[in-house]
């Protein structure tokens, strides 16, 4: 009954006004519907009395008249406001004024923020006020170019009595000094700034969202210096460049690790420039370097899974959820970090066909077509029987995952050549789907791949993916 008694508030009601009336609800009983209804127009008629904005009139205009509230006595040193709501009629003057009554608390808020030393803030709170006074920010160069009329309601305001701020000046005039930001201080407002990008993601994707963008970041400053963005030049940009070119020749780097750097410093950059509002010319175009053909990476041949990897005793040194991983994707496919990141409510160990089924519970998946059903045979599923619940060491630092799995196949000579790694285990399973014949339909949704045209029908259902991968399973 208090909720319903409370839910339609006049709109300029204090939240000490409703916490006192909610308390007073609380305790009242009531006999009938009725009487809790008649109550509840009772005091909603004294509240929107007693809270109406307090408006006069001045010769043919009304006014709204009210005290500066204590919290903004520190950037408004007036006992009371008075403020013309242009217009004769009484019915508009009292539709109005809660309007530009919220107007004036956003100015008050933006001087309270503009109150400070620092000059990101100051510089927000300018573009603030200016927006709550109705005008759009320009630095002093712009405003000097205003038609005369605008330029004049922009010196009078400033200028009224209602005016005592500062701020008022940098706002409406351009006075505010564009914030020094830094390379270093631009990836750390990026964090803030690109937090859509992280939506859903868990705290390990998080991790390796960010890690390619400070590595980027932490080259350029190493390069170029710690500048503040609008003095980098074309130069700087493109000395980042000829330094990559020359890591490229000497330590036979490819061209698609320069181009993620430049990328991911380049997300950075704009991204500040854009949300910020910089308005800074960032030389950031044509400085990728062209890619070569990419090297495909090699798969693991039927002999060696069966006859070097699964031989008795191989993996016995490997760390028991590492090594219970890379057997799971043996008969599967799937990619490390998936394996790793799964939940136990993913892991269906008890159903006539025991399978994965891989969704975006605490995470986000590589792609939309990563959420599929997997069944599990021979070695994977023993595997996967080991770690009913999943695989709590690596879920949440998955990147350590590899580097001890291939620190341990390089050491005991369980690589079949230098270029291959765990990830080969994927390969070396698609190509035993090739070999066997399976529909290309059905290795895409498998392997969570694309399907490069618009899917029909629900693809494998898991009895027919079961019944064919089983013949091929290790």
């Amino acid at each position: 009954m208090a909720e319903f008694l409370s839910d339609t508030f006049p709109p300029n009601v204090n939240l000490e006004h409703k916490n006192n009336i909610n308390k007073s609800i609380t305790y009242v009983e009531f006999a009938s519907i009725d009487k809790a209804f008649v109550l509840h127009m009772v005091i909603h008629k004294a509240l929107f009395r007693r809270c109406a904005m307090n408006i006069t009139k001045r010769g043919d205009v009304w006014h709204l008249r009210r005290r500066v509230p204590k919290g903004y006595a520190s950037v408004d040193p007036r006992r009371e406001v008075v403020i013309s709501l242009r217009t004769g009629s009484e019915t508009l003057a009292r539709e109005k004024a809660p309007v530009l009554w919220a107007e004036q608390v956003e100015v008050w808020e933006a001087m309270l923020d503009g109150d400070t030393e620092d000059a990101e803030a100051r510089f927000a709170a300018a573009k603030r006020f200016a927006k709550a006074r109705g005008y759009r920010f320009l630095d002093a160069r712009k405003v000097a170019r205003l038609p005369v009329q605008e330029l004049l309601a922009r010196i009078d305001l400033v200028a009224s009595d209602e005016m005592r701020d500062p701020l008022g000046a940098d706002s409406l005039l351009g006075g505010a000094e564009l914030p020094l930001i830094t390379v270093s201080r631009a990836l750390e407002l990026f964090w803030g700034l690109a937090r859509d990008k992280t939506l859903g993601k868990s705290a390990d994707q998080v991790r390796r969202w960010r890690y390619p963008h400070i590595k980027a970041v932490q080259n350029f400053i190493a390069v170029v210096g710690d500048k503040p963005l609008d003095d980098l030049t074309r130069d700087d940009f493109l000395d980042f460049r000829d330094w990559w070119a020359e890591r490229m020749a000497s330590e036979r780097l490819t061209a698609n690790s320069a181009n993620k750097d430049l990328t991911h410093l380049s997300a950075v950059l704009k991204r500040v420039n854009r949300d910020k509002r910089l308005g800074l010319e960032l030389p950031l175009e044509d400085l990728g370097f062209r890619q070569g053909k990419a090297a495909r990476r090699p798969s693991f041949s039927d002999a060696w899974v069966r006859d070097r990897l699964l031989a008795p005793g191989a993996l016995d040194g490997l760390e028991p959820q590492a090594r219970a991983i890379l057997l799971v994707m043996v008969n599967t496919g799937l990619r490390p970090s998936e394996i790793a990141a799964l939940r136990p409510e993913e892991i269906r160990l008890d159903d006539p066909i025991p399978h994965l089924l891989l969704q975006p519970i605490g995470r986000v998946l590589k792609t939309q077509n990563a959420e599929r059903v997997m069944p599990l045979h021979e070695v994977s599923l023993a595997a996967m029987r080991a770690f009913p619940d999943g695989f709590s060491r690596y879920r949440e630092s998955s990147a350590t995952l590899s580097a001890t799995v291939n620190t341990y196949l390089r050491d005991a000579g369980l690589l079949e050549s230098e270029r291959h790694s765990l990830y080969s285990l994927r390969h070396a399973f698609e190509d035993r789907m090739l070999a066997a014949e399976i529909d290309e339909r059905i290795r895409r949704d498998i392997m969570g791949h694309a399907l490069g045209r618009e899917r029909y029908g629900e693809g494998g259902r898991l009895a027919t993916i079961a019944a064919l991968l089983e013949p091929i399973a290790f």
